[in-house]
């Protein structure tokens, strides 16, 4: 057995009742996401139509000019086959309003750009909506840094933040979601081509296998090289982690108080409901 593989109908249990749970403390019962056409979107929404009911849910498209048709397409199927609502909104003149006259030609200033007009429309949606926001990163991608700061790592609730690639992948052959996301390779659609794996430089398989033992294990790099790891992948990894650190926590505030947000004032969400 796979070290990395789990449980996939406890796994689902879990975060069904983890959504309802979180989300009704606040006296939410609604939930708003994009839908990307990609595996980690169709997982999330998969669970919130399973948390919420299928009539709670709103899927979102946000095409860019440049995305693949494709993207739309299977992202329609996903919420077909689901039952949700959808909508789409196109972000062209949202991120061209900036990215023009700035004269921003750098891809991933340009990607980042547009996952950060995505989020701004997933959260006034959420407004008229009433829904909360439902995050679709996962474990291997907030390791590694491959999200974007106040983008698509953004969200009131996250039921992947603790999956692994590998493990999403199991999740959505539990749950039954179509073959075009399943069988496609992972892309961020920023551009013609582009894949994850293409730009990380190695398959989330090789990362998955490497983040569970370093993470998860704690294991040296003594050990995991003994376990057939190239040295110099693991140091590259292990910076990764380490550089996309101010990535994963809040907003660091600078002490100047006796009782300083999040140093002394430290309280669960769900204080004082």
């Amino acid at each position: 057995m796979d070290p990395l593989d789990v449980q996939p109908e406890l796994v689902e249990a879990i975060l069904v009742r983890f959504l309802r749970k979180e989300a009704g403390k606040f006296g939410f019962a609604r939930a708003v996401l994009g839908l990307s056409g990609g595996i980690d979107s169709a997982v999330s929404a998969a669970l919130a139509a399973r948390a919420f009911g299928p009539d709670h849910v709103l899927a979102v498209m946000m095409p860019y000019r440049t995305s693949n048709p494709a993207s739309e397409r299977d992202a329609r199927e996903v919420a077909e086959h689901l039952g949700v609502a959808t909508r789409k909104v196109d972000i062209s003149a949202m991120a061209d309003g900036y990215l023009g006259p700035a004269e921003v030609s750098d891809r991933m200033r340009r990607g980042n750009v547009m996952a950060r007009c995505r989020m701004i429309v997933l959260y006034d949606l959420s407004v008229e909506y009433g829904g909360l926001v439902i995050g679709t990163s996962n474990k291997t991608e907030a390791l590694l840094g491959y999200s974007t700061q106040f983008g698509d790592n953004a969200s009131a609730l996250n039921p992947l933040g603790d999956l692994y690639k590998h493990q999403v992948y199991q999740l959505a052959r539990h749950l039954g979601l179509p073959a075009s996301v399943l069988e496609k390779a992972p892309s961020a659609d920023l551009f013609e081509g582009q894949t994850d794996e293409g730009e990380l430089g190695f398959t989330y398989a090789q990362a998955d296998r490497l983040l569970y033992m370093l993470v998860d294990e704690r294991r040296s790099l003594d050990e995991l090289v003994a376990a057939g790891f190239e040295a110099e992948f693991v140091r590259r990894v292990a910076r990764r982690i380490a550089q996309n650190q101010y990535k994963r926590v809040p907003p660091i505030i600078a002490k100047l108080s006796m009782r300083s947000i999040n140093h002394d004032f430290r309280y669960l969400r769900s204080w004082g409901h």
